[in-house]
């Protein structure tokens, strides 16, 4: 019998539902190696989805579409410093309206580098943030050192049911798995607590920005809902837009687009030929070209809703 066969056939056994169990678990446990194999591979760019597709028995196109959502949620450590300068902040009047002013334990989950858990901060709640990724936690604690900062992830917090009066997600939201995340944010509420979505978009009416998100997707499309539905137990779901200007150098765009995950996990040459490409636009587009300081257009979608009082479904 070949290697492969017994090993198989040692894990079948007998075969029965005992065998189907010993099977489910050592395929799950294959899957999480073979996911962070992928992982290690793409963020040390050691391989190509072309290799990686070949390797694991399937198309570019296949691999690519099964892993690469993970390997891009998990990539932002590697560009922590490019996304504390590049990112903006977040309009005044989205942040009064996403969290009740008469709250005062406000977690943020998913807080990257701290861009809203500053602006919760200078508001005077007490702020935990919530970070997964080692390089955003240290920027995060450096950068607001009045938050508390813990490891975790939003599929499970770390912290105490009825902890919190209100939870808030900037950027994050499409990145978690949203029935995971919901009941865990749910759990850490009290009763009647209100949960908060929200994202900045740039807005295309501009046309240099138009452009500029044409260059950027053709190299990595990123489709995101940012106006989710959110499930039970939340209740009485409301909706914000917002249209307002940051204002940032060409430093900060060129830091702004090396902190996409997309970007982030493109191979070293794609990577250059995409931040030449923007600085060609910077450089040539009549709106831009002799600019020191830009003005870039941003729509903030924001989703709010409630606990409801009994904290149940």
């Amino acid at each position: 019998m070949k290697p492969t066969r017994r090993i198989v056939a040692d894990i079948v056994g007998a075969g029965g539902i005992d065998g189907l169990a010993r099977v489910t678990k050592v395929l799950t446990a294959l899957e999480a190696e073979r996911a962070e194999l992928i992982q290690q591979l793409r963020s040390q760019r050691l391989a190509s989805w072309d290799e990686i597709g070949q390797a694991c028995g399937m198309t570019r196109q296949g691999a690519s579409r099964r892993w690469s959502q993970q390997a891009q949620a998990t990539s932002f450590g590697d560009a922590a410093a490019a996304y504390q300068q590049g990112r903006p902040p977040y309009p005044a009047s989205a942040v009064d309206w996403l969290v009740p002013g008469n709250s005062h334990r406000v977690l943020d989950l998913g807080a990257g580098t701290g861009k809203l858990t500053r602006l919760l901060v200078d508001r005077g709640f007490e702020v935990t943030a919530v970070e997964p990724l080692v390089e955003m936690r240290e920027q995060l604690a450096a950068s607001v050192p009045k938050a508390a900062v813990v490891d975790g992830t939003a599929e499970r917090i770390p912290v105490a049911d009825g902890s919190f009066d209100a939870v808030v997600v900037a950027q994050a939201w499409h990145w978690f798995d949203a029935a995971t995340a919901l009941r865990e944010a749910g759990r850490v509420l009290v009763p009647g607590g209100t949960l908060g979505l929200v994202w900045n978009v740039r807005d295309q009416s501009e046309p240099w920005v138009a452009e500029l998100d044409r260059i950027l997707h053709q190299h990595g499309p990123q489709v995101m809902d940012t106006r989710p539905e959110l499930a039970a137990p939340f209740e009485q779901a409301e909706r914000l837009e917002v249209r307002w200007e940051h204002q940032l150098s060409r430093a900060d765009l060129l830091a702004m687009v090396a902190s996409r995950s997309y970007v982030i996990t493109l191979p070293e040459t794609e990577r250059t030929e995409l931040l030449n490409q923007v600085s060609e636009l910077l450089d040539s587009h009549l709106d831009l070209r002799g600019r020191k300081r830009l003005t870039m257009p941003y729509l903030t979608h924001c989703t709010r809703a409630r606990l409801s009082a009994t904290g149940e479904s």
